[in-house]
């Protein structure tokens, strides 16, 4: 399983992809993760917001991350820049993938070196729909890279249907969601005082514009729920990341707005972060939202199997997931208002409703089964 820990020693990109290690192995696999640094200087360092080629800071966060997570000796990490691997599973890494049966790119960051290329079946799990399209269309390099797998599976779950604008990228998309591994997420009893809470980047990279159309970030999405806070039942909460986030408004609005880095720093001090929460409020990125993608957040699922409901911007998502407890969409700020004082009425039923939507969709037991037996179907069928 490839991912993004090292690099990105966050908490929510640590949860994200440690679902599908934990949850493969509790499904009986042998798994392990690796990371690659790619070619390119792409460790950040929360400390001091410096982005360069030393991993540092992020293979003291890993260490931290799957040592508490039980799987210790599970993971390893490529630094292409001085051809070493670290880890407790670096020394056999290599050795390790040409006895494998899979390996899952999540989210497509880390390049296929030649051995990955010796595993059978090499699965793209695409997070970010219709941007990793648009980025295949317009860069030959990406894809290039995303040709090196041979099964490809997307969070724009309504890809292909004929309200789902993604534009085509000639690959075989099927769908997938984010995996939750529930006993990771115990329910805890909601809290009636706490805040309807998010984390979010205000600008996670620049717009893309492809054939007269743009496709914007949650910037984009947010401006016409500014004043949501003067409008409704409850205190609403952002922890909002990004140089160009308009904290100040956003304060004299009503926010409460807090630092994301606080909860972002450790795994078990962001779940702490959804416990203490009443709810979600979100929004999506605008591209999610323009294509009618079906994306589900993987920060919302989270909040759903700790029983929070969540109240969010419609994707698309309720073409196949059932919205009405436990989890709320919205397409305008008046339905957002509604939602969320619907949720305020009728709390301990939503919260209740919350985990049974985690179980029935994201519980990572059918989620990666289904995820693999299709892989093995896709391989052969090819």
């Amino acid at each position: 399983m490839l991912g993004y820990i090292v690099r990105g020693p966050m908490a929510g990109h640590a949860w994200h992809h440690l679902q599908y290690v934990l949850g493969l192995r509790q499904l009986g696999h042998d798994v392990y993760f690796l990371e690659d640094s790619d070619d390119f200087e792409s460790c950040y360092d929360p400390t001091t917001h410096e982005i360069s080629s030393e991993p540092r800071y992020g293979l003291r966060f890993a260490d931290m991350v799957f040592t508490r997570a039980g799987l210790r000796d599970r993971w390893a990490y490529y630094d292409a820049h001085t051809a070493t691997w670290h880890g407790p599973a670096g020394p056999k890494a290599v050795e390790l993938c040409r006895s494998a049966d899979i390996c899952l790119n999540v989210s497509g960051v880390n390049p296929l070196r030649e051995w990955l290329m010796k595993i059978p079946r090499r699965v793209l799990v695409d997070t970010d729909p219709a941007f990793t399209q648009l980025r295949h269309l317009a860069d030959p390099r990406a894809m290039e890279s995303a040709l090196r797998h041979n099964t490809f599976m997307t969070f724009g779950e309504n890809f292909g249907s004929a309200d789902c604008t993604i534009p085509d990228d000639g690959l075989p998309w099927q769908p997938t969601r984010q995996p939750i591994v529930l006993d990771a997420w115990p329910v805890t009893p909601g809290s009636p005082d706490g805040s309807f809470s998010t984390m979010m980047q205000w600008q996670s990279y620049p717009d893309v514009t492809f054939d007269g159309q743009t496709y914007g970030m949650k910037a984009m999405s947010f401006p016409p729920y500014f004043e949501l806070p003067s409008k409704v039942d409850a205190r609403l909460e952002v922890a909002v990341g990004g140089a160009s986030a308009p904290r100040d408004a956003l304060r004299d609005a009503g926010w409460v707005v807090r630092d994301p880095l606080r909860p972002s720093r450790d795994p078990w001090v962001y779940q702490r972060f959804m416990r203490e929460s009443k709810a979600e409020f979100s929004v999506a990125k605008d591209g999610y939202v323009a294509t009618n993608s079906g994306w589900f957040s993987d920060r919302s699922a989270e909040y759903l199997a700790s029983g929070r409901p969540v109240v969010v911007q419609e994707t698309g998502f309720s073409q196949w997931l059932e919205v009405h407890r436990g989890v709320v969409a919205f397409r305008s700020p008046d339905e957002a208002v509604a939602a969320i004082n619907g949720v305020v009425r009728d709390y301990d039923t939503h919260c209740r409703a919350a985990r049974v939507v985690a179980e029935a969709y994201f519980d990572a037991n059918l989620v990666l089964t289904s995820l693999l037996q299709r892989a093995s179907r896709a391989v052969h069928a090819a």
